[in-house]
Order: structure tokens, then C-alpha cells, then sequence
């Protein structure tokens, strides 16, 4: 169980840590025991400005996740990654920690997991017979190109056993580090093998830095996409998660700003409040925009049927109701104005894989 941090209170609200956007650490769900951390006026313990980041190896046997939710658009997906440091309050990701008897709170953002091998693993999976060759979408449930990649390199070691084998493959990210792998990317897009797609929630570098605390500043993310369209790479972004009475009025501006710098396709996902992140994120909120929190959550379950989270399949992504209905009206009139999303994009290639021969298995992750 990770460690139960009792953050220092200011006007009876937590206090945000410097590069977190967490603000608690609340014990994973299936974890029996619980611990309640209680000021009985005598001592309490001085709290850190920051919490350290550790990795670990992910001892997975498979590297490839199939899906088959109807409101996703892919089959299979790969997550180099466990927990993610890019600190965004909102991620979905997040209550998958509990199943690791982690918090979803600042261990998420600060206790990570790396796929040991993952080159060797991938290989050993696109060379099984029965293999069938479908787009693989990475870094879902977790940014591939969160700040440790820098030096961790698996997501590169993993791309370079896609294009090696010429497998098609689709990135959604929020950092500029994508563009490292520019070289890998171009040679994928000269055979319609690849598509990136840059996530933007906000376009104001205070907001960001308190909902997606490592995450590229906005204007980054806005250049990088124009360094990709520029080098020929197809790109898009998604504007995700869409917060009403916080973010929701960006939208416009978000994309007309995408669509300058070259993305051809856009989409929208409205927040997702699943299990322990919608007290998360109501912690967030009341310590950073205490005077509008109640609207926000009216607004949220206004969508969500008067709850604060709708898992249903196809309502799920978009919400229902007046709000919701309007949500999609200015996206689609927006998009329509920009020239975004005007023609049907083209599948990627699946007939150019290369099933790896044995050669190719004996890779190794050089950690």
C-alpha cells in the first residue's frame, strides 16, 4: 500500500504539491484496511513540498492489450507504462493503481512501472502464428512519452520493433518528446503505418500547470503538432477532457489554434469521473477553484444523469442532455470552419507487416 500523505491544510483545504496534481493519497479500493490520518491538536508531522518519483520493472508476461468497448476506436493498444507523472488530476487511468494496492492519488503520479523487455515481448507476440495484424494504439492509459521516457527509452525501443516490421501503429500524447522519435515516425508515415494525435485541455499555461502539472505547455503542444504536418506525419488533436465552467470555452480556440499549426482531424471526450478520481478531482477543485465548484459538479452531472460519473458504452465519451447537445453543436460547426475532420481519414496499412523472424526475438531493452 503506498504511503498515506496527510497534506498541509490551508483554510481547511489541501495543499498542492509542487509538480503533482493530486492532492491526497486515499488507500486503493480493495485494500482492506484503512488509514485515516486524525489532527488530535498535539503534533502533527511537517509535510513535504514534493514526492519523489520511483521506477520499477513491470515483470509482464505480454506487452499487447486487446479492447472491445464499442465506443473505442482501436483493438489493440500497448501502455510502455504503469502510473503516469504527468500528474493530470482528471486521468482515467488512475484507479488502475488499486489493482497494484497502490493509491490512485500521488502514487499514480509518483510510483511507476516500466515494461521490462518490452522490445523482446512485443517481438515474441507479432511472430505468434495465429497473429492478426490490426493498428496498435500506445500510450492510452498512460502517456508513452511521460517525462521518463526521456531516459527510460521504451516507448522508443518499442516503436522501433514497429517500424521495423512495418506494423501500423497510432500515438496520443502530450509531450514534445514524440518528436524524438521523428525518424521512426517518417518512415512509418511514408507507408501510411502511423498517426499522432496531440492532446489539449487547455490553452492557458496557468490552468495547465494545475490540472496536467508535467504535461507540455500549451503553446509546445501547438508546435510540436506543427512539427509533425510539417515533416509529413499525419496528426490531429483531441481535445480531452472537455471540464464544463472550467475548459469548455476553449474549444474553439483550441482548435483553430490546432488547425493552424496543421492538424487535419479533431475530437472531444467530456471529463470521466469513474471510482476514486471523482473525489479527486473534487478535492482539486475545492482547493483551486473553491468559488466555482459547485457549478462545475452541477454541470457535470447535469450531463452525467445526475451522477458524477455515466459508464454507459456511447454515452459515456460525450454525456447526454441540453449541455452536452450543445457540446457537440459548436464542435462540429467548429470543425466544419476549420476544414477539421472534411474528408474520411484513411485506415492505416496493414498489409505491409513483416512477421519478425527468429533473429528478431533475441532483442533485449538495453536498461
Amino acid at each position: 500500500m503506498g504511503l498515506q500523505y496527510r497534506m498541509t491544510r490551508m483554510n481547511d483545504r489541501p495543499r498542492a504539491l509542487k509538480g503533482r496534481g493530486a492532492l491526497s493519497n486515499p488507500p486503493p479500493r480493495f485494500d482492506a484496511q484503512q488509514i485515516t490520518a486524525v489532527d488530535d491538536g498535539w503534533y502533527m508531522e511537517e509535510q513535504p513540498d514534493s514526492v519523489p518519483t520511483t521506477l520499477e520493472p513491470d515483470k509482464a508476461r505480454g506487452i499487447i492489450t486487446t479492447n472491445n468497448s464499442p465506443d473505442v476506436g482501436f483493438d489493440q493498444s500497448i501502455n510502455p507504462y504503469r502510473g503516469c507523472s504527468t500528474g493530470c488530476i482528471f486521468c482515467f487511468a488512475r484507479p488502475t493503481h488499486s489493482y497494484l494496492g497502490l493509491s490512485p492519488g500521488l502514487d499514480f503520479e509518483t510510483r511507476l512501472f516500466y515494461k521490462a523487455d518490452a522490445a523482446k515481448l512485443l517481438e515474441a507476440e507479432l511472430s505468434r502464428p495465429g497473429y492478426v495484424c490490426k493498428p496498435i494504439m500506445l500510450g492510452i492509459n498512460t502517456d508513452a512519452y511521460q517525462p521518463d521516457e526521456r531516459h527510460m527509452r521504451v516507448t522508443r525501443s518499442i516503436l522501433e520493433v514497429l517500424e521495423r516490421t512495418r506494423h501500423p501503429v497510432a500515438i496520443l500524447s502530450k509531450h514534445t518528446l514524440v518528436l524524438r522519435d521523428l525518424d521512426l515516425l517518417t518512415s512509418l508515415a511514408r507507408d501510411n503505418l502511423v498517426s499522432v494525435a496531440m492532446t489539449v485541455t487547455s490553452l492557458d499555461d496557468e490552468l495547465k500547470r494545475r490540472l496536467e502539472p508535467r504535461a507540455a505547455s500549451p503553446a509546445a503542444r501547438v508546435r510540436t503538432l506543427a512539427a509533425l504536418a510539417a515533416a509529413g506525419v499525419p496528426c490531429g488533436v483531441m481535445v480531452a477532457p472537455v471540464i464544463p465552467a472550467l475548459t469548455d470555452h476553449e474549444m474553439e480556440s483550441i482548435l483553430e489554434a490546432c488547425a493552424a499549426a496543421g492538424a487535419h482531424w479533431a475530437g472531444y471526450v467530456l471529463l470521466r469521473l469513474p471510482y476514486e478520481i471523482k473525489d479527486l478531482f473534487r478535492e482539486w477543485l475545492a482547493a483551486h477553484y473553491p468559488e466555482r465548484a459547485a457549478h462545475v459538479m452541477a454541470l457535470i452531472q447535469e450531463m452525467r444523469g445526475g451522477r458524477d460519473n455515466d459508464p454507459n458504452f456511447g454515452s459515456r465519451m460525450r454525456g447526454t442532455g441540453p449541455y452536452a447537445l450543445l457540446l457537440r453543436s459548436r464542435f462540429k460547426l467548429a470543425c466544419q470552419r476549420l476544414n477539421l475532420n472534411s474528408r474520411e481519414r484513411a485506415a492505416l496499412d496493414t498489409t505491409r507487416f513483416e512477421r519478425p523472424g527468429p533473429a528478431g526475438a533475441q532483442l533485449q531493452l538495453g536498461l
